[in-house]
């Protein structure tokens, strides 16, 4: 193979060849053969797989690191092969310029620059440093050492090695730019102030919802085991539900409201809560129940805890406006809202992914459940404060939730002081292409078709035919208009005692 003149070109040739004529001097000894070896165990890319998969064995971010830096290790080794040793051909070293015991043979047929072992090296290291710092320290050394194997082999010259390794570098960061690391879920925190203690349930209300997917004829009874003072209601429908709600919050005797159901049925109760200045106690209960999640409420044992202990904190809430029927004298709605609201494909999505969760475990069942909504999906047309867009979701969270992609599943902080507004959007070129693309690469947090905003309001307007609204799990038909506004602070409720 021929090398091209380029101006400084012969500058680098000489200090290669000055180098190599350094190395060349070495007493031959038993590090010959472990660069050897170490040379070879890195063809196609070898070694880095097998530290890959040393590290996916520990969950978290030792794995993250890992697909990181095979990821990255793939870019530097298809650029460096296929673009650029066509673009900068170059003979490799000869037998003259190092000794024959050191010397590789055969010779590769490739150009000599730059070195791909050295690009895949550099990329896997910084793309696995970039995940995990301290693993990436880990095996910076080995890369390093399968680099300079390159030279002292003599399968490259040292400007290649450098190269190389620039490139694979700049790969590692073109992946986390393109790919960024989730960022880490802050700590749950409550914004903590007393409530009134409820020993054995005393001056506790607790609405029961029997239409619950979980309910069975043991839980009233539980219900009173724990909390033997309390009173315990048990309603089936929404009506049974609204009856005995006014009849609990009129009884002079209730000092809190405790309820025992869905995300829907949580949603009233706490309403009721909030209008009549009531802690709230969320039971773990029902077919989804979110808010109790939230709130540190995963078992009864904690609900107890709390409810004796007299342990609370505060929660903002977001007031929904509705309009819905006719232009001309719709229908004016006013729900409170805990959790989430939802426009377009999100309930589908939602739905999907809570069937295959047990099954599959929660990313995967919203991979899932993601390309199943999408595939042939139509777009909703709608005005978002004033503005047009053809949108696939629309979902206004209560907070921030984690992670901040297409599957938000965790929310640290009730108190916060904003909505999570997040829209998929139909509006740009190929955008279906775009979608599926995103979360076949799991990209969707940082897709084009992906946007994250907070806010303390927002206004959604029907751009055609009236929507369908989730709010809390509960769907509202024929909707002209909405407007979201929030209420800080505005919700008391039980949270577990500091430990």
């Amino acid at each position: 193979m021929r090398s091209i003149a380029r101006p400084g070109y012969t500058a680098v040739s000489r200090a290669d060849r000055a180098l190599v004529g350094v190395l060349a001097g070495v007493p031959h000894g038993k590090h010959d053969d472990v660069f050897r070896r170490l040379s070879n165990a890195a063809n196609h890319g070898k070694l880095w797989l097998g530290v890959a998969g040393a590290l996916a064995l520990i969950p978290g971010r030792p794995r993250h690191a890992a697909l990181h830096g095979l990821l990255a290790q793939a870019v530097a080794s298809g650029l460096t092969n296929i673009v650029f040793k066509t673009l900068l051909p170059r003979a490799r070293p000869l037998p003259a310029h190092l000794p024959d015991f050191r010397f590789v043979a055969p010779q590769p047929t490739s150009s000599s620059m730059p070195s791909g072992h050295s690009a895949s090296a550099a990329a896997f290291a910084v793309g696995v440093g970039l995940v995990h710092p301290g693993a990436g320290i880990a095996v910076a050394p080995l890369a390093g050492a399968v680099a300079y194997s390159r030279v002292h082999t003599g399968a490259h010259w040292p400007s290649d090695v450098f190269i190389g390794c620039a490139l694979g570098t700049g790969a590692a960061l073109l992946i986390r730019h393109w790919w960024p690391v989730r960022p880490p879920i802050p700590t749950a925190q409550h914004h903590r102030v007393p409530v009134a203690p409820l020993p054995d349930g005393e001056g506790l209300a607790i609405l029961v919802n029997t239409m619950g997917g979980s309910y069975d004829t043991e839980t009233a009874t539980t219900l009173a085991k724990v909390f033997p003072k309390a009173n315990i209601k048990t309603a089936g429908s929404g009506p049974g539900i609204q009856q005995a709600l006014a009849d609990i919050v009129e009884d002079p005797a209730t000092r809190a409201l405790g309820v025992w159901g869905g995300d829907g049925t949580v949603g009233t109760v706490a309403a009721a809560a909030a209008e009549h200045s009531l802690p709230l106690l969320t039971l773990p209960g029902g077919t989804l129940n979110h808010f109790a999640r939230d709130a540190g409420m995963s078992s009864l044992t904690e609900a107890v805890a709390a409810a004796t202990a007299g342990s609370g904190a505060l929660a903002d809430v977001g007031v929904v406006h509705v309009e819905r029927g006719t232009t001309g004298r719709p229908e004016q709605i006013h729900r409170l809202m805990l959790n989430t609201g939802s426009i377009g494909l999100y309930p589908d999505m939602v739905r999907r992914r809570e069937l295959l969760q047990p099954a599959l475990g929660k990313p995967i069942a919203a991979f899932v459940a993601m390309i199943r909504t999408f595939a042939g999906a139509t777009p909703t047309a709608l005005d978002v404060d004033g503005r047009r867009h053809k949108l696939w979701i629309m979902y206004v969270g209560r907070g921030r939730f984690y992670p901040r992609d297409h599957a938000p599943l965790v929310r640290p902080l009730l108190d916060d002081g904003v909505f999570d507004i997040r829209m998929i959007t139909a509006d740009e070129a190929f955008a279906r292409l775009r979608l599926l693309g995103s979360v076949l690469t799991g990209t969707v947090a940082t897709s084009r078709v992906t946007h994250v905003s907070e806010s303390t309001g927002v206004r959604v307007a029907a751009g055609g035919d009236p929507l369908v609204l989730a709010v809390d799990g509960e769907a509202l038909a024929g909707v002209r208009a909405v407007e979201f506004r929030l209420d800080p602070l505005k919700l008391t409720y039980y949270c577990p005692p500091r430990t």
